[in-house]
């Protein structure tokens, strides 16, 4: 009897486990795709600047189920009303930063080649911001789970996120060094990309 409750304990804690890491997964595609924008617009980043952004973008990823979860036991109908806005948010934020994007590269097509500009910390957190905001929502998807617990998900949704954006950076960076001056706006297009395909649940 006491073998087959470790096994179910066991069992459960595998599905905890792999529920989190799908669920990060899922919500990484978009910190991906915006981490294969950054590294097509600029295939000279350093290590410590790949791990930087991935770093940012998995502390969003963790926060915000965090967010979403202490929302839903406290404030939870503030929360709901909340909710609707965050597609909005969503396509602003990355519509602004692709859109500047491609009109830099646009401008600046001659000098792409050679210059690339370093995304600015203001623009890392918006990014950051727009990629993980609707894991506001997981709250719902985990609130059944006690803090402990819900602190772990959120863990490996981070930690899941960070291996997916790293990935993204070197695809981009690779990438980038053969597209030339045409990766700012292809990085830009994205982005935009990104931000509609938030907005209508695609």
């Amino acid at each position: 009897m006491r073998d087959f409750q470790y096994w179910f304990e066991g069992r459960e804690k595998m599905n905890f486990i792999l529920n989190a890491v799908l669920l990060g997964i899922g919500l990484a595609m978009d910190a991906f795709s915006v981490s294969l924008a950054n590294g097509l617009n600029n295939p000279n980043m350093k290590k410590e600047r790949m791990i930087q952004i991935a770093g940012t973008f998995a502390g969003f990823q963790f926060l915000m189920p965090m967010i979403g979860w202490v929302c839903v036991h406290t404030v939870v109908t503030m929360f709901t009303s909340f909710e609707k806005f965050i597609p909005w948010i969503a396509l602003i934020l990355l519509c602004y930063i692709g859109g500047s994007m491609i009109l830099e590269g646009i401008q600046h097509k001659e000098e792409e080649a050679e210059t690339k500009k370093d995304l600015s910390p203001q623009e890392l957190i918006l990014q950051g911001i727009a990629t993980s905001i609707d894991a506001l929502s997981v709250g719902f998807t985990i609130s059944e789970y006690g803090a402990a617990s819900a602190f772990t998900a959120s863990l490996i949704i981070g930690a899941v996120t960070f291996v997916i954006c790293i990935a993204g950076l070197l695809i981009g960076r690779k990438a980038g060094t053969r597209l030339a001056g045409k990766a700012s706006i292809l990085g830009g297009v994205i982005l935009v990309a990104i931000g509609f395909k938030i907005f209508f649940g695609l």
